[in-house]
């Protein structure tokens, strides 16, 4: 696959957006190839059909049968040519539209996976969806309908010399018409560009906004909030709504000015022809043959304007993707010769981690639990630990992660938070075979479920319950068995019983391997190697045991007991 020019970041423009159609053109060119030339044969062959007529006519009017019978032959090759061709070209039309909008696809989910983390929180739900959805088929008509343009152009330019062979002045009306027919129809393409791409984004905003409400739908019935949220959606739908209505103004406008226009210009031809015919300057046969000509150029002509349409459409979605590809991730990953600059670290099998920031250090194999007076100091602490922060100073070993390969850190340093989602599919692929199931005191969920591990889980796993799924996500973490394990609040949403039997067995499991858990749940905490408090300002305040802190830090006793005794 060719590469994928650079995008610079800012708002797409035309330009770039045509830049990736180019691109796209350029990486399946054997296909577009194949379907224009099938396009210019299948329509070439159809504008020869009246030429031939034409002759069989004159042929029938002079009595010469053995000229009748070779135009009836060429009628007939004619008519084949254009049966085969037509299927060449559909398929050839069908492998380019796929092509094209699975290509967009993958290199959508490629910079998916590239952005990480980032992705979130700078892309919007509703414009990666959009894009797998309404601009996949934008994208691919694009490409499929150049080779229905290309036969199109070359069959006017066939139609045009023809006509100027047997009359200059019915050519020359050609010649002069078809441009003035494309420059009115362009005309109503810009406005038509600007308000489908409104109508784009107000889409895009829609779709967000639905997802948003697929995802919070518990919740929302809990605080009672569906009303509210149902107001919203209604109204941010009736703008795209009213967007489309626009939008259909000027295609309703286009589309009768393809059936106008054409339509006019056919009867100027017709009616020429018969003056022409009447003065005996052409003979009747020519006569029939400018007739089929002029209802002939109605598909030419109505294609061309197809494919400005189709053009429009397909650069609103490429300037559209070309946003998703303009963002750049948190961190680029190392080049070869950077990560050969750097020692090996110890792996983070043998490394110790430090954030400087913060003033934590995480001893290696051992559990270290981090207990701050504000959650959110716990979390960036967390984010810092993952390289999730692109502000990170953490070293791992002494070296600083932001110097290490960021597919090592990767796979090296898991980060497990409630913001974790779970994925449609069967849970086994999900958990593994399930040994990490009674660790996080899930062995109950699976029990529960009409097929056990192989049971089919819905989207973002919204058949558990929030405590169902955050022992899931616990177990999964667990499987993976990461050298360090970085849990944010692993327990918040389990009862005191649940927490308990987790408290107990992850140290077990999490033996010979470093961990660090954020949380301020006492049960946890007193199963911690080590206890680091967090004050207000964000940095460590006391670490050590969790009864050793409860004794002589006042701050961490009002923290982890809520001001109980």
């Amino acid at each position: 696959m060719r590469r994928l020019p650079q995008a610079e970041p800012g708002e797409p423009d035309s330009r770039s957006a045509f830049r990736y159609l180019l691109w796209i053109v350029r990486g399946q060119l054997p296909l577009i190839a194949g379907g224009v030339t099938f396009g210019v044969l299948w329509m070439v062959s159809q504008a020869l059909v009246p030429a031939a007529i034409g002759v069989g006519v004159d042929a029938l009017a002079a009595h010469d049968r053995t000229r009748l019978l070779w135009a009836g032959a060429g009628v007939l090759g004619l008519g084949a040519a254009t049966a085969v061709t037509g299927i060449m070209r559909h398929r050839f039309a069908v492998s380019n539209f796929l092509s094209a909008g699975f290509r967009t696809v993958q290199v959508t989910a490629r910079q998916a996976t590239r952005l990480g983390a980032a992705l979130e929180k700078r892309v919007a739900t509703g414009e990666v969806v959009s894009i797998g959805t309404t601009d996949f088929d934008h994208i691919g008509y694009s490409i499929d309908v150049t080779a229905r343009a290309s036969g199109a152009v070359v069959a006017i330019v066939v139609v045009t010399a023809l006509l100027l062979r047997v009359s200059v002045p019915l050519g020359l009306v050609v010649v002069l018409g078809v441009p003035v027919l494309v420059i009115v129809v362009g005309g109503l393409l810009r406005p038509l560009h600007q308000r489908r791409r409104h109508q784009r984004e107000l889409a895009g905003e829609l779709t967000s906004r639905a997802a948003d409400i697929v995802a919070g739908l518990r919740v929302l019935r809990g605080v009672g909030g569906e009303s509210e949220f149902s107001r919203r959606y209604h109204v941010e739908s009736q703008r795209v709504r009213f967007a489309g209505v626009r939008v259909a103004r000027v295609e309703a406008t286009l589309e009768a000015a393809q059936i106008l226009l054409p339509g006019c210009f056919i009867a100027l031809v017709t009616w020429l022809g018969a003056r022409f015919a009447v003065s005996g300057r052409i003979s009747p046969g020519e006569l029939v043959a400018f007739y089929a000509y002029a209802a002939f150029l109605i598909g030419p002509l109505r294609t061309l304007t197809e494919f400005a349409q189709k053009l429009t459409r397909g650069l609103v979605a490429a300037g559209r993707v070309v946003a998703v590809l303009q963002v750049r991730p948190d961190f680029e990953p190392k080049n070869i010769q950077e990560k050969s600059k750097v020692r090996p670290a110890e792996s983070a099998h043998g490394g110790d981690l430090d954030d400087p920031d913060s003033g934590l250090l995480v001893e290696r194999h051992r559990l270290t639990a981090v207990a701050a007076v504000r959650p959110e100091d716990a979390a960036a602490i967390a984010e810092r630990l993952a390289l999730l922060d692109p502000r990170s100073n953490v070293r791992l070993g002494g070296v600083p992660l932001q110097q290490l390969a960021l597919e090592e850190v990767r796979r090296e340093i898991l980060l497990a938070d409630n913001d974790a989602t779970l994925f449609r599919g069967v849970l086994r692929d999900e958990v593994g075979d399930g040994d990490t199931l009674a660790d996080a005191a899930a062995v109950d969920i699976v029990e529960a479920l009409p097929d056990g591990l192989d049971t089919e889980i819905a989207e973002r796993g919204r058949d558990f319950s929030g405590g169902q799924q955050q022992r899931l996500r616990l177990a999964r973490a667990l499987a993976l068995d990461p050298p360090v394990l970085v849990l944010v609040e692993p327990t918040s949403a389990v009862d005191a019983h649940t927490e308990a039997r987790i408290a107990e067995r992850l140290p077990q499991r999490r033996k010979g391997r470093t961990t660090v858990v954020c949380t301020t749940s006492p049960l946890l905490l007193d199963r911690a190697d080590t206890v680091a408090f967090v004050d207000a300002d964000g940095k460590v305040a006391a670490t050590g045991p969790h009864r050793e802190l409860l004794d002589r830090c006042p701050a961490y006793a009002a923290t982890v007991t809520r001001g109980e005794d």
